[in-house]
């Protein structure tokens, strides 16, 4: 789907079709293409209409890219990502966004699953003014607007590791290690997606690029510490899930050794039984206990009981049980 919004003479419309003359900033004209999942035709806007680089054209055609930004005769090509709102299970499953930005122009492609460019969309429709300040600070909005989706679901992965640490004391399952490596896949990803999306805003608010001017550069700084804090909070939760899985892996090392403590206990205690079992049950003549043939028996069975009674309060004297 493309859509286009033109700015000028101190309106924003929608328009069916891009101009070339457009593209030259002296006619005056501000104008925004969106493109959510584009079809090849719809892509030759970018190679044919706008006569994009081939090389930006074909990374923004391209299912996966990481973050960067490549500077370009006349225009910045930007890839950052943003948080996949379908993402179900996984919440940091994330989906590229790149951006041409031009002079006078700014052309955004997706996979149609930006929930700030939609946001950004319906304003535009609404409110002249945003195109009115020119791409960079549409850009700007894009991007900090990302931003911004990041942090509910960095706050509900917070609160799925508490529940993880409350899971490994109070209710261990055998499925809690598949939950704890499948959030620690996430923040991984979160951390690999970041890092590299920091380093491009960082340069964005350097104003390594002439397009950037000095008081766009502050507002892209200000991204930037978001970006900062949530580099930041994927290194917390990354030790977090470490030290919840090693306390797992702990706690469940215990409870074998526990269940381990008691069966060897009951073996050791059955051991000097089952000797004298063994040997007065052998058919052959043996000393015989005071009394007749009747009490036999119960010697041997009062044997075995004072035996027991004296190898628990060992152990226990020992500490063992």
């Amino acid at each position: 789907m493309i859509t286009i919004f033109i700015h000028r003479d101190g309106q924003t419309e929608q328009a069916a079709s891009i101009d070339r003359a457009w593209i030259n900033p002296a006619a005056g004209v501000t104008f925004w293409v969106d493109l959510a999942a584009p079809s090849i035709p719809e892509s030759l806007i970018l190679s044919e209409t706008l006569a994009l680089h081939p090389l930006s054209v074909e990374d923004a055609m391209s299912a996966v890219q990481y973050p960067k930004v490549e500077a370009y005769e006349g225009y910045l090509y930007v890839v950052l990502h943003g948080i996949d709102f379908t993402a179900g299970e996984h919440g940091f499953a994330t989906h590229d966004v790149d951006f041409f930005l031009g002079s006078n122009y700014l052309v955004t492609v997706h996979d149609g699953h930006s929930r700030a460019i939609t946001e950004l969309r319906d304003d535009c429709a609404r409110n002249p003014k945003i195109l009115a300040h020119g791409p960079v600070p549409l850009f700007h909005r894009i991007v900090d607007t990302m931003v911004d989706h990041y942090r509910p679901e960095i706050e509900k992965l917070e609160d799925r590791l508490d529940e993880l640490e409350k899971a490994v004391f109070d209710r261990p399952t055998q499925t809690l290690v598949r939950e704890i490596l499948d959030e620690k896949r996430d923040v991984s990803s979160l951390r690999r997606v970041t890092t590299p999306q920091r380093d491009v805003i960082a340069r964005l608010a350097r104003r390594e690029f002439v397009d950037i001017s000095t008081e766009m550069s502050f507002r892209f700084r200000d991204v930037y510490d978001h970006l900062v804090r949530i580099a930041d909070d994927a290194l917390i939760f990354h030790d977090r899930i470490t030290g919840i899985l090693d306390a797992h892996l702990s706690s469940v090392s215990n409870r074998l050794n526990a269940v381990m403590k008691v069966l060897t206990v009951v073996a050791t205690i059955f051991m000097p039984l089952t000797l004298l079992s063994g040997i007065y049950g052998m058919n052959m003549l043996l000393p015989h206990f005071p009394g007749g043939d009747a009490v036999q028996f119960w010697w041997i069975v009062g044997i075995m009981v004072v035996v027991v009674i004296v190898m628990l309060g060992v152990f226990r004297r020992k500490g063992w049980i």
